[in-house]
């Protein structure tokens, strides 16, 4: 692992950030109490819903009771048909062009109406307690079920790239093509589903697209058996899974005519504890473990170095939009991942991933993503869920079977 001096300055680093980006306070218009980790004071200071879930598993090293008051500050929000947003504003309203590429259904919104990644259940099983005994998280997936599933397979679709999580991947160039994130027909996209009120269904009548995608069905997955419901691991290996490539790929509605680059996201099912093992060891060997693809100083990259999408650089175009997730490597992807290789018994390259992932935040500090080659800090700074690398450094017995009780192969 890494040495004590460089393992202390992580952890204090890990906690000054954590405890610079609570924030805590009573929503002006009802007076609901909420506390929440915002991911970086500078430019995202309201609680969004998968850095909450993120944050909130790494406040259980420091101060366990903000664990769950970050995730019950998510539950607070909840409309009275479980739905819970993206985005959640507080007493910072939406305000400027943010107005316009922001989910909501009217200025005064407060929080989106569109989705995240829901990784709620699972979060509150890491680091709360039981998340069957929460009628609010059973309430959220039943609306999920209900409103964001096409199929008799129960697997989740998304309306947008950003609901992923994953914005402007290039996995999704080939779905949503000049309405991808950040790319100039984006605005012209949040309007037509802001008029179709982000609705699943209506969307896909009006021609979608829509997409399933893997990283939001592992975590969905991952909440579900945090649940004590059935898997969604067959499914997502039947619906998403190639076996002639043996990667993971998103599926769309109407189908792309042309494949997906190769991304991450490809190995996120790696979190899976009942992934296959002939598959996981695939996606070890044959992807992440590639120096000239994954296996990159800082693992992995959020596009693969040998994709001809892949860049080092946050910036394109002309105007120089930032666009997320084309490269630049995040802790939260190595945190996965990592979960995997333990798993599957690689314990040498899981501990080297971790090394070089502390490296980076040691060097750089707790940045939104890292430069891959350099370890280099990019993107915001203080950024709250980079301090996940506390769970590769101070290792849980439990990761290796993502935190949840044993379950037999799918």
């Amino acid at each position: 692992m890494i040495a004590d001096e460089a393992d202390s300055a992580v952890r204090a680093r890990c906690r000054a950030v954590l405890a610079g980006n609570w924030r805590e306070g009573k929503r002006r218009s009802d007076g609901t109490p909420f506390a929440y980790t915002c991911p970086s004071p500078h430019h995202y200071p309201w609680q969004w819903y998968w850095d909450s879930c993120f944050t909130a598993i790494t406040w259980r090293h420091f101060e366990p009771g903000r664990s769950r008051r970050e995730l019950s500050s998510l539950i607070a929000a909840q409309r009275e048909d479980g739905f819970i947003g993206h985005t959640i504003f507080w007493n910072t309203p939406l305000r400027g062009v943010r107005r316009f590429t922001y989910n909501v259904l009217s200025s005064g919104a407060l929080m989106t109406a569109s989705i995240q990644p829901p990784a709620l259940a699972w979060a509150w099983s890491i680091a709360v307690g039981d998340p069957a005994q929460e009628p609010a998280i059973m309430a959220h997936h039943e609306w999920l079920a209900a409103n964001r599933t096409l199929d008799d397979d129960g697997l989740l679709w998304i309306v947008q790239p950003d609901e992923s999580g994953l914005d402007a991947s290039p996995q999704f160039d080939a779905i949503w093509g000049w309405r991808s994130h950040a790319q100039p027909g984006y605005v012209h996209l949040v309007a037509r589903n802001r008029q179709l009120r982000y609705d699943l269904r209506r969307i896909l009548a009006g021609g979608g697209p829509v997409c399933c995608e893997p990283l939001t069905n592992v975590l969905y997955g991952l909440s579900r058996m945090a649940l004590g419901q059935p898997s969604l691991t067959a499914a997502i290996v039947a619906r998403l899974y190639d076996e002639r490539s043996g990667l993971f790929c998103a599926l769309a509605r109407p189908a792309s005519r042309r494949p997906p680059a190769l991304t991450w996201a490809a190995l996120a099912p790696l979190a899976l504890p009942d992934l296959p093992e002939a598959i996981g060891r695939r996606l070890v060997e044959e992807q992440l473990l590639r120096t000239d693809r994954f296996w990159l100083p800082v693992a992995p990259p959020s596009v693969a170095a040998s994709s001809p999408e892949f860049s080092r650089s946050d910036l394109f175009g002309p105007l120089r939009r930032r666009r997320y997730w084309r490269g630049p490597a995040w802790i939260n992807a190595s945190w996965l991942v990592w979960l995997g290789l333990l798993r599957l018994g690689y314990q040498a390259q899981a501990d080297e991933l971790a090394r070089r992932a502390a490296d980076a935040v040691h060097a750089s500090g707790l940045r939104e993503y890292y430069d891959p080659y350099t370890r280099a800090g990019m993107g915001a700074r203080q950024f709250g869920w980079s301090s996940l690398i506390m769970e590769m450094i101070k290792p849980d017995p439990s990761a290796a079977n993502s935190y949840l009780p044993a379950l037999g192969a799918s």
